[in-house]
């Protein structure tokens, strides 16, 4: 049995669980990787317990926060820990490792359960995120596959992944695709925070002796701001540059980007946003293009238009090896094409 029931980040993968007890809407900002969450207050709770802190006095508050958290921990004894043999080792964490994660890793212990909470709480861990951020991706020898809109170099992180390989999929982690029509649909952005977590838990499994597979980008994926310690050092790494004919990459976006063929009004609402960059006559005709459903004219006339100057522009400035940059010819942008280039690529 633990003694000291308290146990640091650098212990946190020698738990069979890791518990957040802190409320809903806290847990949906941010925590971490795997997490399940077992509130000892609710939203409103929580609210209602505060405001009579606040209002009343903190013995009150502590009164009737405590009826609260007893009801909600014995709720979750009977529901999500009713299935825990006495084996199950959890770790529990709140906001700064005080009251709530206390009072559940009490009652969890007292049961029989190796139960620590996490020291600091959460506050800790997002402290501890944060300087890692500043080191850990400096550890890694990055594969930064570059290529114009539509190559395909997503599908290559995919296949590259399915063979074995380290892939650290930013676009994915980010749930977006990273341009102005990359939003998917249903799929909101998390937040910055929840993205952080996201990407340092990605990094910290990796092997530093085996290269990391990664697609070039910008400052920002959506709303999303990239750490600046990654983008510096991905920068600066070996290229890789992918390579399709302008026809299947039309053929290849127009499959990929069919939720916004079917939604035509939305898509107009976004290609409007870049009527500054781009001219009124410039967008005005790709809203033609749409109203006449002539999408492989839409689609050529973006790439040509748009992104692959965009594109170009961006990668010469920011990414120092891409002249050097080994070529992957994907003659056809389908399954066995990109398992072909994930294949010549780990030969390499």
């Amino acid at each position: 049995m633990r003694q000291s029931g308290i146990a640091g980040m650098a212990e946190l993968d020698t738990f069979d669980e890791v518990v957040d007890v802190r409320s809903p809407a806290e847990f949906a900002i941010d925590h971490l990787p795997g997490a399940v969450n077992c509130p000892v207050l609710d939203n409103e709770e929580r609210a209602r317990v505060g405001t009579i802190y606040k209002q009343v006095s903190p013995f009150e508050a502590n009164k009737v926060g405590a009826a609260l958290v007893s009801r909600n921990i014995a709720r979750h004894l009977e529901t999500h820990f009713a299935a825990r043999d006495q084996r199950w080792k959890p770790l529990i964490y709140c906001w700064r490792g005080g009251k709530r994660s206390a009072s559940v890793a009490l009652v969890l212990r007292e049961i029989g359960w190796d139960t620590a909470a996490l020291q600091g709480g959460y506050q800790a861990y997002r402290r501890a995120v944060l300087a890692e951020l500043e080191t850990l991706p400096l550890r890694f020898d990055y594969r930064v596959i570059c290529g114009p809109t539509g190559s395909g170099k997503s599908r290559l992180l995919h296949a590259l992944a399915a063979r074995g390989a380290q892939v650290l999929d930013l676009e994915a982690l980010a749930k977006h695709r990273g341009s102005v029509l990359g939003s998917l649909p249903g799929d909101p952005q998390p937040s910055q925070k929840m993205f952080e977590s996201l990407l340092w838990d990605g990094l910290r499994h990796f092997d530093p002796a085996r290269p990391v597979f990664v697609e070039a980008e910008s400052k920002r994926i959506g709303s999303l701001r990239v750490p600046e310690r990654l983008l510096e050092h991905m920068r600066t790494s070996t290229c890789v540059r992918m390579q399709a004919p302008a026809t299947e990459r039309v053929r290849f976006l127009i499959a990929e980007y069919q939720h916004l063929l079917d939604e035509p009004a939305w898509l107009k609402s976004l290609l409007l946003r870049l009527t500054e960059l781009r001219s009124r006559e410039t967008v005005a005709r790709w809203i033609a293009q749409i109203d006449a459903r002539e999408w492989q004219s839409l689609v050529s006339d973006l790439l040509a238009t748009h992104y692959d100057p965009s594109y170009l522009r961006s990668m010469e400035m920011n990414y120092v090896d891409l002249a050097n940059a080994a070529v992957l010819d994907i003659p056809r942008l389908e399954e066995t094409g990109f398992d072909l280039a994930a294949r010549t690529l780990l030969d390499c």
